[in-house]
C-alpha cells in the first residue's frame, strides 16, 4: 500500500493507545506484520516537554519508517507547536487526537470532546496543518459524542477543508466507549463522501472480521488496537489471510515465548529495570490471558520485584506450555480479573 506517499507493506495499523503503544510495540508490531503503528499520544502542553514520559514518547530511535505521532490537545496555537516539536524529533506524519474517550482527556476539552464544537476542530486541524506544511497531517475520531450527535461526516468535511490526509474512524460514539458494536454502516456512510483515505477502527478481532469490515466499510486501510495487546501475530495472521483466504496455523509456544522474551528486554532497555518491570506486568499479563493455566501465574508475576524474577517465572511458565503443547492452547473461560486495557485513541 502507498499510504501518504509511504510505501507500506499492507493496509494494517496499529491504533494509538495510550499505555501500550510505545516504541517497543510499535516496532514489535511492525515486524510482526503491521503496516504502520501510530504512538501513544504526546501532550501539546510545551510545559511538559521536558518531562521522562514525554521524552520517552518523543523517542523514535531505530524506528521503522514512517514514524506516525499521535498529538492531543485543544488550543490550536499549542497544537500547532506540538506538531512542529514532533516533526523535528523525527515524525514523518503527524495524527490528531480528537477519538480518545477517556474523562480525563475529555475533561479539558480534549480527544472526542472536540467533535462536540466544530468550529474549533477546524482551526485546530488549520494551525496543525499549516505548522508542518511538508508533513502530512492525520486525523482520528469517532463517530460522534453520542447518538444524538453522530457528527463524523461533518468533521470529514471540515477536515478535507483544512488539508487533512487521512481520517481514521473508531465506530463508537464517544459515550459509547468500548461497549455494544462498531458501527460499521457510518464508517461506510463516511467512505462513500470522502476524498482521502478512510481507515476502518473498531472491533477488529480476527482475520474473519478484518474481511468483513474492509467489505462492509470499503475503507482503504483497518486500524487495531486492544485485539494486538499480547498478541501482535494478529497482524501477519490477518495480512496472510486477506491475501490468500486460508490462515497459518496458530504460533508455536516456542516462537510466542521468544517473542515475549525479547519485548520484555526491550521494555526494560527502554524504560530502565524499575520502571520496565511494571510496564513488563500488563505486556505478560496480555500475552497470556487465556492461556490454559495462566491465571495462577499472572497472580503471582504481578507480585514479582524485578527482572531476573519476573524472565524466571515467565521462561518456567512457557516451558511448561511447552511440554504439552507444541501450539498455544487457550481456554473459552478464563477466570482472571485482569482489566489492565490501553486507551485505543
Amino acid at each position: 500500500m502507498n499510504f501518504l506517499g509511504f510505501p507500506l507493506r499492507n493496509n494494517l495499523f496499529v491504533a494509538p493507545m495510550a499505555g501500550v503503544t510505545d516504541r517497543p510495540f510499535r516496532q514489535l508490531c511492525k515486524k510482526m506484520g503491521a503496516g504502520l503503528a501510530v504512538s501513544e499520544m504526546v501532550t501539546s502542553n510545551s510545559l511538559l516537554y521536558g518531562s521522562a514520559k514525554t521524552r520517552r514518547r518523543a523517542d523514535h530511535t531505530g524506528e521503522v519508517a514512517p514514524i506516525s505521532v499521535q498529538i492531543a490537545g485543544s488550543v490550536p496555537a499549542m497544537m500547532a507547536e506540538a506538531a512542529r516539536y514532533n516533526v523535528d524529533h523525527g515524525a514523518q506524519i503527524i495524527d490528531i487526537n480528537m477519538g480518545c474517550p477517556a474523562k480525563k482527556i475529555c475533561n479539558v476539552m480534549a480527544g472526542s470532546a472536540l467533535m462536540k464544537d466544530e468550529p474549533l476542530v477546524g482551526r485546530i486541524l488549520e494551525a496543525v496543518v499549516r505548522a508542518v506544511p511538508e508533513t502530512p497531517v492525520t486525523l482520528k475520531v469517532r463517530t460522534g459524542w453520542d447518538s444524538s450527535c453522530r457528527n463524523a461526516p461533518t468533521i470529514l468535511r471540515i477536515a478535507e477543508a483544512a488539508g487533512i490526509r487521512a481520517l481514521a474512524v473508531h465506530g463508537r460514539t464517544r459515550a459509547d466507549g468500548y461497549t455494544g458494536h462498531a458501527e460499521y454502516e457510518t464508517i461506510a456512510a463516511i467512505k462513500a463522501e470522502a476524498h482521502i483515505p478512510i481507515i476502518a477502527n473498531g472491533d477488529i478481532t480476527s482475520p474473519e472480521k478484518a474481511r468483513h469490515v474492509l467489505d462492509v466499510t470499503g475503507a482503504d486501510a483497518l486500524m487495531i488496537g486492544r485485539a494486538a495487546q499480547g498478541r501482535p501475530w494478529l497482524f501477519r495472521e490477518i495480512e496472510h489471510y486477506l491475501a490468500t483466504g486460508t490462515h497459518l496455523l496458530p504460533p508455536q509456544v516456542s516462537e510466542i515465548h521468544a517473542i515475549l522474551l525479547a519485548h520484555l528486554e526491550d521494555l526494560y532497555a527502554f524504560y530502565g529495570h524499575e520502571t520496565g518491570v511494571r510496564v513488563a506486568r500488563k505486556h505478560i499479563s496480555w500475552y497470556t490471558k487465556g492461556l490454559v493455566g495462566s491465571a495462577a501465574f499472572r497472580h503471582h508475576m504481578n507480585q514479582l520485584p524485578d527482572i531476573d524474577v519476573q524472565r524466571r517465572a515467565v521462561n518456567d511458565f512457557f516451558f511448561q506450555l511447552a511440554e504439552q503443547h507444541e501450539h498455544l492452547q487457550y481456554t473459552e473461560h478464563d477466570d482472571s480479573n485482569d482489566n489492565e486495557r490501553g486507551l485505543a485513541a
